[in-house]
């Protein structure tokens, strides 16, 4: 079994910055990549930005030089750190990573949500 525990979403200012925090727990082996996709309010769910294993990152070209996504391996975390936010970003924010488990073998994991609020 495993867990995927985001954190770090709320309200803020057009302009302001946030930092959101997925943790990997359970039966791990390993994780490849690791990303942020995020949902706003009709419309489809898009990716946001993913690193590999080997810290390599990418970007959608709505958040490239604003937002950064970061991997602590020993801590099976993500992070994503958002700056220069605008109404535009509000959206449900989910982490998604590529897991090798004990247990499962490969597998998919996504985390529960967490909601980005970006107006003044």
């Amino acid at each position: 079994q495993v867990q995927l525990v985001e954190s770090g979403g709320g309200l803020v200012q057009p302009g302001g910055s946030l930092r959101l925090s997925c943790a990997a727990s359970g039966s791990i082996l390993s994780i490849n990549a690791m990303g942020w996709y995020r949902q706003a309010p009709g419309k489809q769910r898009e990716l946001v930005a993913f690193i590999t294993s080997g810290g390599s990152a990418n970007y959608a070209d709505s958040v490239k030089g604003r937002f950064t996504i970061s991997r602590d391996n020993a801590k099976n975390t993500v992070y994503l750190q958002l700056n220069s936010l605008k109404p535009e970003d509000t959206a449900v924010y989910y982490c998604h990573m590529y897991i090798s488990s004990r247990s499962s073998g490969r597998l998919e994991a996504w985390g529960q949500g967490t909601l980005v609020t970006v107006s003044s």
